[in-house]
């Protein structure tokens, strides 16, 4: 059962930031009260896929949390007009993820191949793909990792494949990265974060 998110609802002081047991039960709720514009992307990526999916290819989810894109790519490849022999390839390094991704996926009984695997992206071999997608997990890489995946996604792309990004940013301009600070905090408040798990989560992740 899908929780509601209470996990930064303390005075004390947070651990850093795991994708453990505790944020797999409620990472629905987390996503959709603190992801601005989370649906929108879910439909784009649809959208995308539709287009350039290509038969006897690899798609891959690189960081595929609990499978809501994964689930969102077969829906688009069920509606491309070459869509034959596609394996989705969904990886992510948590176990508690992936397990309840394995539960999620098989109760839409997918007619689409979906490969789950729990491993590290940076260890992924990425071979044959028309489409990739790497949504909101580039943050938690490395640093100095970054451009060697972003290397061996580009390798692994066929001819006319697609990369879809979709990550935080940080601003250059300092006030501009206050004001979108102050803009995304005010959007978890409006759906329903107080003051004080906004600060418990953010101090979760720094340096994570």
């Amino acid at each position: 059962m899908n929780q509601r998110d209470k996990l930064f609802d303390t005075e004390q002081t947070p651990e850093p930031f795991r994708f453990n047991e505790s944020v797999a039960a409620v990472f629905p709720d987390m996503i959709q009260r603190s992801v601005p514009g989370y649906e929108f992307c879910l439909s784009q990526i649809e959208k995308i896929t539709k287009k350039f999916v290509q038969s006897n290819s690899n798609v891959y989810d690189l960081g595929c949390s609990l499978g809501a894109i994964t689930l969102t790519l077969r829906s688009g490849i069920i509606q491309a007009p070459s869509n034959s022999n596609i394996e989705i390839h969904a990886i992510d390094s948590s176990h508690a993820m992936i397990e309840r991704a394995k539960n999620h996926i098989q109760a839409f009984s997918p007619s689409v191949s979906i490969n789950l695997q729990c491993e590290d992206i940076l260890n992924v071999e990425i071979r044959n793909s028309s489409l990739i997608v790497l949504a909101y997990t580039l943050q938690f890489i490395p640093q100095e990792k970054r451009t060697d995946l972003l290397k061996n996604i580009y390798q692994g792309l066929l001819p006319n494949g697609a990369f879809i990004l979709i990550d935080k940013i940080h601003e250059i301009d300092p006030i501009m990265q206050d004001i979108s600070t102050d803009l995304h905090h005010e959007f978890k408040r409006n759906n329903g974060y107080s003051d004080l798990e906004i600060s418990k989560k953010r101090q979760a992740l720094e340096n994570v």
